[in-house]
């Protein structure tokens, strides 16, 4: 396996800095701490280059919230602006080129053409073999991100990564909280690297033809109940003996036309795919309380690619 070095110039260099800003601050120019960068780029780039090539740049302290998704409670780590989350830019268009290279094609967390939409259309692809997609596998990790050891990922990021500095810079804002901190722009892709060799073991040793993974939440599908239920107790082993990681305790294998794959915010049948109920209700609920037909332009993007006609009928027209 070819690992990379002489990365760290190509970090600070300051054509690599600018574009950092310029994705960092994509839909969030109207934060007071991005315009303020904005005044004055140019002292704030050759600010970061001094502290990343003379490596005195530390981690700043987190804002360290709650934040409610899907009904489960979750504590969100905020570090500033400037320097931290440009750094993290910094790092990930240097290093994504090289981690995207190990990941299997069937993950589609926080990258670059494969988001929820490419993962529906796959898995809707996979779900037109209806014999071989017969039974399905679904689970997830237990608290995922605050769960990963640092000591495992580090091993994992230097299977790909030998430049010194590179390792150093990475191990400072990893060891800045433990787990990996939701919230980190850095953190969801070592979310995406921390299992991207399970991914492996599953397709290569395990032989699973429609494997998906969307962050932890992963997906299997099978002609056989037994292949999955004899997988799920080898996959379990292979979580906790390896990347020390637990899964949760409501993990299912079911048969698909029964009730759909709920995945993606969809639930996936054969011949057909609906919204999640959450978001069904959601949309309905926006629908009743808003007098103005242009709320559904919100929903568009999760409506298009399901069989969604009767609801957007219903309460996008009023019925007419």
């Amino acid at each position: 396996m070819k690992r990379y070095g002489n990365l760290y110039e190509k970090i600070y260099d300051m054509d690599n800095i600018r574009l950092a800003h310029k994705n960092a601050r994509r839909g969030k120019r109207h934060y007071a701490e991005v315009k303020k960068v904005d005044e004055n780029p140019e002292y704030y780039f050759k600010r970061i280059h001094e502290m990343l090539k003379n490596k005195t740049f530390e981690n700043s302290k987190y804002h360290v919230f709650k934040k409610t998704f899907n009904k489960k409670e979750r504590e969100i780590f905020k570090l500033p602006y400037f320097p931290d989350r440009i750094v993290h830019h910094c790092i990930m268009q240097i290093l994504e080129p090289i981690w995207k290279t190990v990941l299997i094609r069937d993950t589609y967390s926080s990258l670059k053409g494969r988001g929820v939409h490419d993962g529906l259309r796959r898995v809707r692809k996979a779900m037109k073999n209806p014999i071989s997609t017969l039974y399905c596998l679904k689970f997830d990790v237990k608290k995922f991100y605050p769960s990963i050891p640092h000591d495992i990922l580090k091993t994992i990021i230097e299977k790909k990564i030998k430049c010194r500095d590179t390792l150093q810079l990475l191990y400072k804002i990893i060891d800045s909280a433990s787990g990996v901190p939701i919230g980190n722009y850095l953190s969801q892709y070592l979310g995406n690297l921390y299992l991207t060799y399970f991914d492996h073991w599953m397709k290569e040793v395990k032989r699973c033809r429609f494997y998906f993974r969307y962050c932890d939440d992963i997906v299997v599908l099978s002609r056989s109940k037994v292949f999955l239920h004899d997988l799920a107790f080898r996959s379990f082993l292979y979580l906790k003996n390896v990347l020390n990681l637990n899964v949760k305790h409501n993990w299912q294998v079911f048969l698909t036309e029964a009730r759909g794959i709920d995945f993606l915010g969809y639930r996936i049948f054969h011949k057909f795919c609906l919204l999640r109920q959450s978001i069904a209700l959601s949309f309905k609920r926006k629908m009743k309380s808003s007098v103005n037909i242009n709320s559904i332009m919100s929903y568009l993007g999760w409506l298009q690619h399901a069989n969604t006609r009767t609801l957007i009928y219903k309460y996008a027209t009023g019925g007419i």
